[in-house]
This record gives C-alpha cells, structure tokens and sequence, in this order.
C-alpha cells in the first residue's frame, strides 16, 4: 500500500486537526509515496524501536510519542535525536506519530473502557461541545479503597507498581483518569466530583498539592498506561490494512523497580 493511502486512512479515524496545538503529529521523516508493506509499532521512538524497525524489515516505524517535537537546527552524528533520523533515512522507512490527536479520538476511552467506568465524561474537552477531549471521568459501580483500585490499575494494564498519594483507606466512587501526563490536570478532575485521578508524571509537589486539595492520585507512570496504544493500533491494522505485516514493539518498561 503506497503511504499516502495508508496515512488517509489513519487520517480518517485519527485527524491531525484533533491534536492538541502545541503539538506534532503525522508524517515526520520519510516520502508519501513509498511502498508500505511491513509496519513496526511502538509507544516511544527511541533507538530501540529504530532499531527493532530496522530488524523487522519495516518500511514505517508508527509510534504514538512524535520523533521530532520541538525546532531541531541540524541533524548528525553523536546527536542522541540526530542518529535516530540518520538512521530512519539509510534504511528508507518512515515515521509517523498520532500523540494528542489519537489521546482525543480512543486513548482515554480506551483506557477507561479498561477500568470499567460508566457514566463517563470528558476531562479536559477540546472541542466546544465538549464531546471529545482528553482524558475521562466516571463512575465506579461499587466503591472500593484506593488502595485496592491501585491493586486493580496494576492487574488491568499489567503494571509492576503505582505511586498512591492519600489516605489508602478512603472509600472511592467516582474516578478520573488521564493517560500519560496528569500533572495539572487535578482541578478538572475536582470540578467532575472525582476522589481520585489515575494518570502519570506526578512529582513530589504535585502529589502534595493534590493532598491538600483532597483528591487522592494513582500514578501509573506515563508508560504505564499508555502501552496499549502498541496492541490497539496493531488491532486497527489489522481490520483497515490487512494486505499490511505489522511487528510490536515489546512491552518493556523503562525503568525498573527495585
């Protein structure tokens, strides 16, 4: 499939228009018209992933975090973001990034789906009928501690731990939740009558803050959650471009607990 087809579809179900302003979505390195046949998916384009793209053979290496964020003045050697685009180039592959455009359009629903949340609404919409957005909030169907819907977040996206700031014992119905990044996002999770925001990214200020704000915080890291764009994406794939191979990445997280 020539890369133009396969980035209109992809366009169809995850715009480019619905990514947040500050960001960078889309085709980032490569030609529109090469030859798909072989993708690679990934959460994160770091050089493992480069180079399990490169090892699978792949002619698109589709991650969810963008290659190029921010102004780069020069692409070279012994530069840590410089020899991942060198690299990318010698073996003709693309890369493509759908960040804040594919957390608006399935990744909080996603996520949510997986914590068995009903009655859910936006977090932070970003359209004016506030229909879509990122991140959810919802209901619980029984309460339960937050210790024990830490215990759950593990189990449900197969995390080795969390990082919990308040009170274990608290009784918990209603939930908000904002893969990766979650830092600020507290106030709109208190204003939706949420007891507990599920995300990432929590430094020691914010998890005080949020004490004193009294609303207890799950962090499950950025990774933590967010990994599921690697077998939903293959998923899609596999339904809209099935004539396509696609390779995961393995989940494997970046750090280790000890």
């Amino acid at each position: 499939m020539k890369g133009e087809k396969l980035y209109h579809i992809l366009q169809q179900f995850f715009p480019n228009q619905a990514a947040l302003p500050w960001d960078n979505v889309g085709l980032l390195c490569g030609r529109m018209d090469k030859e798909i046949k072989r993708i690679y998916v990934a959460l994160d384009p770091d050089m493992k992933a480069v180079e399990g793209a490169i090892a699978a053979g792949a002619d698109l290496l589709l991650t969810h975090h963008p290659l190029i964020f921010s102004d780069i003045k020069r692409i070279e050697e012994g530069d840590y973001l410089g020899e991942r685009i060198i690299k990318i180039i010698e073996n003709h592959m693309a890369c493509y990034a759908m960040h804040t455009n594919y957390d608006v359009k399935r990744m909080a629903g996603l996520v949510a789906s997986r914590m068995d949340l009903k009655n859910i609404c936006v977090l932070e919409p970003t359209v004016e009928d506030k229909s879509e957005g990122i991140g959810f909030t919802g209901d619980l169907k029984e309460a339960v501690s937050l210790k024990d819907y830490g215990e759950k977040i593990k189990e449900w996206f197969d995390i080795p731990d969390v990082r919990i700031y308040g009170d274990l014992n608290q009784m918990i119905t209603r939930v908000s939740v904002c893969p990766g990044s979650a830092k600020g996002m507290e106030d709109f999770a208190l204003a939706q009558g949420a007891q507990v925001l599920v995300g990432g990214d929590f430094g020691h200020h914010e998890g005080l803050d949020c004490i004193e704000k009294n609303i207890g915080v799950i962090d499950a890291g950025h990774y933590g959650l967010e990994h599921v764009f690697i077998k939903d994406i293959c998923e899609f794939l596999q339904v809209n471009c099935p004539d396509i191979e696609v390779t995961l990445a393995p989940l494997e997280y970046p750090f280790h607990t000890i």
